[in-house]
């Protein structure tokens, strides 16, 4: 469900904000709904039951969550090629313009996230789409756009990593 804000490696972004200390309910809300997610009309409302509080309470928690930092998004994530297409795609940024492209590239709603690596091509970013022509729709504007050249990675091979796991004991 809640997935963990990336922490960038350089001083070139906003550093990460420190971790604020967060109530029993919040390490409950967030331990729990890493995987199982309730596919059901009031998805919030049965995880509020199941934590004993109010659907309010845990959307305002998961917004506040969001707002410090400490989750980037709650969303599906689906196994490649399921529902639609994806690819791992990078720009290569001059560093002075790493910040208002990363921004840039954010704001697409194909793009569930982006992060910096030290390498040339140094922002790489993950796009989803329903099909192919609006993969490289979006790939195509986000190069446009930027002016920079993209190096679009498709998926060859298929591996499963669980990412799920305990946050607190």
């Amino acid at each position: 469900m809640a997935t963990p804000a990336p922490q960038w490696k350089s001083d070139r972004l906003q550093p990460p904000r420190p971790t604020p200390e967060l109530t029993e309910l919040e390490k409950r809300l967030l331990n729990a709904w890493q995987k199982g997610f309730p596919l059901t009309p009031t998805p919030f409302a049965d995880i509020a039951r199941k934590l004993g509080t109010s659907e309010a309470l845990v959307l305002r928690l998961l917004k506040k969550l969001q707002d410090q930092g400490v989750i980037s998004r709650v969303g599906p994530v689906f196994t490649p090629r399921r529902v639609g297409t994806s690819t791992l795609a990078a720009l290569a940024v001059p560093p002075h313009r790493l910040e208002s492209v990363a921004e840039l590239v954010s704001a697409y709603p194909e793009v569930n996230h982006n992060y910096e690596r030290e390498h040339h091509f140094n922002l790489w970013f993950v796009v989803t789409a329903p099909d192919a022509d609006r993969l490289q729709e979006v790939l195509d504007d986000i190069q446009a756009r930027t002016g920079l050249p993209l190096l679009d990675l498709p998926l060859e091979a298929q591996y499963h990593i669980d990412l799920g796991f305990p946050l607190w004991c």
